[in-house]
C-alpha cells in the first residue's frame, strides 16, 4: 500500500564498438545488429547518473544486467522509507521485471484508459534516461565513435565510466542540466557529490 515515489529512471545502453577480430559473438547485439558493450544506468531527477553498472557483452539483455547488478536487493536494503509512507522506486521499460522497488508500464494491448494515461505520462518522463546517455556522448564524443573504439585492445568500458563521472561533475559545477531543469530538482554541489 501507500503512495509510490519515482526518484529515477533505469535503462540499458549499448555502446557500439568496432567488430573484434576474435571472440565476436558475445559482443554482438542481435537486437541492434552491431558489436558493443552494455551498461545499466539510473538517471535521477537531479540530472545525475546515480547508478552505472557494466560493462557487459553487447549480447546481454537489460533484465540480465539488472539481475547481475544486485540492484533490487541493494535498493530494498538501503532506500529509506519516504516521509508520509509509501515507497521510493525507479521506473524502467517493459524489459524489466515488476518489483516493489521497480515500476514499469502496464503491458499489453488491453489496458484501461487510466493505464494508457499512466503509460503515456511515464514514457515522456522516462526519456530522461536517454537524455542522460546523450549528455555523456555529446560531451565526450569519442565514447560514441565506434570506429575508434576497439574492444579487447582498449579499455572501452573504462572510457565510458570516466566520461559518465566527469559529466556528473560538470552537472554539479554548472548547477543544472536539461534533466534537472525538467524536473526542477537541482544537483548537489560538487564537493557533496564527490564525498
Amino acid at each position: 500500500g501507500g503512495e509510490f515515489k519515482v526518484w529515477g529512471f533505469i535503462d540499458g545502453t549499448l555502446k557500439e564498438c568496432c567488430r573484434p577480430s576474435i571472440g565476436q559473438r558475445p559482443f554482438y547485439s542481435g537486437h541492434h545488429r552491431v558489436h558493443g558493450i552494455k551498461f545499466q544506468a539510473i538517471v535521477a531527477a537531479n540530472g545525475l547518473i546515480a547508478h552505472l553498472f557494466g560493462p557487459f557483452e553487447g549480447s546481454r539483455h537489460d533484465a540480465a544486467l539488472l539481475r547481475e547488478s544486485n540492484l533490487v536487493p541493494y535498493m530494498r536494503q538501503h532506500m529509506p522509507v519516504p516521509v508520509g509512507g509509501g515507497r521510493y522506486q525507479v521506473f524502467g521499460d517493459l524489459a524489466y521485471p515488476l518489483r516493489p522497488e521497480l515500476m514499469k508500464p502496464f503491458p499489453g494491448l488491453h489496458t484501461t484508459d487510466d493505464q494508457r494515461l499512466f503509460n503515456t505520462t511515464m514514457s515522456r518522463v522516462r526519456m530522461s534516461v536517454e537524455w542522460g546517455f546523450g549528455r555523456v556522448g555529446s560531451t565526450f564524443a569519442f565514447v560514441d565513435f565506434r570506429k575508434n573504439l576497439k574492444l579487447l585492445l582498449q579499455p572501452v568500458g573504462a572510457y565510458y565510466i570516466v566520461a559518465t563521472l566527469l559529466v556528473n561533475c560538470q552537472t554539479c559545477i554548472i548547477g543544472q542540466n536539461e534533466i534537472s531543469g525538467y524536473f526542477n530538482c537541482p544537483p548537489p554541489a560538487l564537493h557533496d557529490y564527490l564525498r
